[in-house]
């Protein structure tokens, strides 16, 4: 009796054991709160101890083995299609020039200038010291041979976060919809597009700032499947992750603010449904806001503070004239700089011989030469040239006086806010002049001369200081002031327009007299240099900023110069538009038929494939939506997938657009590759979208053709992908000989459209 009891016992466990064991796809809402009935764990304590443990432990590895299997095929294919011929071409390519540079300057601890924030450079420039490079190679400009430096490390570093890029789409679509087909369907757009292998190879930022991107969304999403769990370990790790890829995005380029913007608004809508949970206290709902501003606000702001610690703490020796971007008090704590620990006198006096420095970005110093203004450009009678140079040179060089020319005291007067001066050039012994007349290339503006000789001149020689900020009465300091010269007779401000002149000015900086006064950099100066033997030194290291002084400078000059970048001659920039449909590539390597060929360009059948997934994802979101709001009956599987494509898929469409949509509204110079970190967004919304079209076939067709068209379509999809892979591989792994128009040529017939440049 006791067995026939065991037995029938038996077979009631394996029977509901088979029926949890079936495949099936919980809404994200369900898998969110992941409920514990009191039924279903009496079903698993009453099972039997040896069958029910046994029972489980199978159920997981059937579950489980499959995935691990999966997961490391796509890890091994990402590695094996990133590392393949990381080494070809051995010379320069593309933006290596600057970032291959960068991490040079970091070996060698000599300052730069960059508009992005450090922590790429950083980490190539630790790569490949790590590997033996040494920073000696000059990475002048693109084909430069390598030869026998190590730049095998900088790019095998990019190239392995860049593999890591498929793995980690893998597992974000798992989570969020809970079907390893659709992972593998997005881990295989991402392994086999020859655009996202491209940048990957190479010494660049993007690889690196794509890592951090995908880190922090997978993080998020591992975060969300905590929520039933708060404040545990698992809890904590993924938020204190999250923050660290938060950091490291932006770290790398400002453009990571796009991925904090999409974990802010996660969070947002995470705390709103905690705040109307009325199981929850007040008490808990403050613990659960305070946890998030620590991990997800306060932790990247202290990390990315010291990323920047650790830049300036590395970068403490001066590169010459690419210091220029900077203040000039900047410029005193580097090592070499001719301000570093050198003494002057703290205020401006008459009768000082000064430099002065314009505070916009490439502004220049205020600068005269013996060259006239060629005729027909301002006056009639054609006056001396007085421009800003980028570069320290004695025709920087002016003497302060009074008006009245009286400097002979024995302690000289200080000059202070509102004084009237004249500045004499100290070379040419020309004053600094301005009158009613147009500027040479700012027409609005009047024209700034060099007039008159030895000291005499006329009314117009005669400008008023204003200290920025400052009160009739105060000082003038070097290095720290920042000071305006408004002209007395006709009430403009001394002006770096930052144009170029032509040759007849040497291509240097036109500076003019505005008649808008608004406080501006370019209406903005400092004294640099400051000589006045009848007046007391100080060390100029008591002037040195401090790290908030240098971390803010720093910001405003990256901004300053990321919103003027220009297009180079020759390169190709693009608009936004251009993007999704693959409508033009890069050239990261070579032009002719002799040279190694390797030309940036998104694998065309995955990019139009995501392209039409997003129509596709938005048409089957409308019809789900009308359906529910019909109170059409559906059944809980349709229900399911309803919730993955408005939740999972909504999440990855909102990704997009943050990673899109403001490039439409960017005022500076834009590149293909800027469409990437929305690329990878989109293709894991595309393995949403089809995985879900293909599970409702049979909507079409009953059983089994449902299951043939699912599987067919599968193998189509993953089939295409591949073949289109095998046709474009050339483009990322390198190409010679013909050209693409050519019958010889290795990728004739696949120049599918005009604009492609293979």
């Amino acid at each position: 009796m006791e067995k026939e009891e065991c037995i029938s016992q038996w077979h009631k466990t394996r029977d509901s054991s088979t029926v949890r064991n079936r495949k099936v796809f919980p809404s994200p809402a369900q898998t969110h709160q992941s409920p514990i009935t009191p039924e279903s764990k009496i079903k698993r304590d009453d099972t039997p101890c040896s069958n029910g443990s046994s029972g489980d432990f199978s159920a997981r590895a059937s579950v489980d083995t499959p995935n691990q299997l999966l997961l490391i095929v796509v890890t091994g294919l990402s590695f094996a299609t990133r590392l393949y011929k990381i080494t070809e071409p051995p010379h320069v390519c593309w933006d290596e020039t600057h970032f291959g540079k960068m991490g040079s300057y970091y070996i060698n601890r000599t300052f730069f200038f960059d508009v992005h924030p450090p922590l790429g450079k950083m980490l190539i420039a630790l790569a490949g010291y790590m590997t033996g490079y040494d920073g000696s190679f000059p990475f002048v400009k693109p084909g430069d041979k390598y030869e026998h430096h190590n730049y095998w490390g900088m790019r095998g570093f990019c190239a392995m976060l860049g593999s890591f890029l498929p793995i980690f789409a893998y597992l974000i679509v798992q989570e969020l919809s809970r079907s390893h087909t659709a992972a593998l369907i997005t881990a295989a757009l991402l392994i086999f597009d020859t655009g996202c292998i491209t940048i990957s190879q190479y010494i660049l930022l993007d690889p690196i700032l794509m890592f951090f991107i995908m880190a922090a969304v997978l993080s998020m999403v591992k975060f969300n499947q905590q929520s039933s769990r708060p404040f545990t370990a698992p809890w904590w790790l993924w938020l204190v992750l999250c923050g660290a890829a938060l950091a490291g995005a932006v770290g790398v380029k400002f453009v990571g603010l796009f991925v904090i913007f999409l974990v802010g608004l996660n969070t947002a809508g995470d705390l709103w449904r905690i705040l109307g949970d009325l199981s929850l206290s007040l008490v808990d709902v403050a613990k659960h806001f305070l946890a998030r501003v620590v991990g997800l606000i306060l932790l990247p702001l202290f990390l990315y503070v010291l990323v920047f610690a650790v830049h300036f703490a590395l970068l403490n020796k001066s590169s010459g004239p690419g210091d220029g971007f900077f203040s000039s008090t900047f410029q005193s704590r580097l090592i070499g700089n001719n301000l570093y620990n050198v003494s002057m006198p703290e205020y401006l006096a008459y009768g000082s011989t000064i430099t002065v420095k314009n505070l916009r970005i490439a502004g220049g110093y205020l600068h005269s030469h013996w060259h006239l203004y060629p005729e027909g450009v301002g006056a009639k009678q054609q006056q001396q040239q007085v421009t800003a140079y980028l570069h320290k040179d004695y025709n920087n060089m002016w003497l302060v006086h009074k008006p009245d020319n009286d400097t002979q005291s024995e302690t000289p007067d200080l000059v202070r806010h509102g004084d009237i001066i004249r500045l004499e050039h100290k070379e040419t012994t020309r004053n600094l002049h301005s009158h009613l007349h147009q500027a040479p290339l700012t027409k609005k503006h009047f024209q700034v001369t060099g007039y008159g000789i030895n000291g005499t001149g006329d009314a117009n020689d005669l400008w008023q200081v204003e200290v920025c900020g400052g009160r009739r009465g105060d000082l003038v300091k070097v290095l720290r002031s920042k000071v305006r010269f408004l002209h007395k007779a006709t009430g403009c401000v001394l002006y770096s327009s930052g144009k170029t002149l032509p040759k007849w000015g040497w291509e240097q900086v036109e500076v003019t007299c505005s008649p808008y006064l608004k406080e501006t950099p370019s209406s903005q100066w400092n004294i640099e240099d400051h000589i006045n033997p009848r007046l007391p030194n100080i060390s100029l290291s008591l002037l040195k900023p401090n790290f908030l002084e240098i971390l803010l400078e720093s910001h405003i000059v990256m901004i300053r110069g990321n919103s003027g970048l220009k297009p180079k001659d020759n390169e190709m920039n693009s608009k936004p538009w251009h993007w999704p449909i693959n409508y033009q590539g890069l050239r990261f390597s070579g032009v002719n038929e002799t040279e190694y060929r390797v030309y940036l360009l998104g694998n065309p059948v995955v990019w139009w494939i995501n392209l039409a997934s997003l129509g596709l994802y938005l048409i089957m979101v409308a019809v789900s939506s009308i359906a529910i709001q019909r109170g059409i009956s559906l059944q809980q599987k349709r229900l399911e997938h309803s919730d993955i494509l408005t939740g999972g898929g909504g999440l990855l469409l909102l990704g997009w657009l943050l990673h899109y949509a403001p490039f439409y509204v960017m005022g500076r110079v834009l590149y293909y590759h800027h469409y990437f970190p929305a690329m990878l967004f989109s293709s894991m919304l595309t393995g949403v979208t089809l995985d879900t079209l293909l599970r409702n076939a049979d909507l079409l067709l009953c059983q089994p053709y449902s299951d043939w068209l699912q599987r067919g379509g599968q193998m189509v999809l993953l089939f295409t992908v591949l073949y289109s892979f095998y046709l474009f591989h050339p483009l990322s792994y390198g190409m010679t000989g013909p050209l693409a128009h050519e019958p010889e040529s290795a990728m004739a017939g696949l120049k599918w459209m005009d604009s492609w440049e293979f």
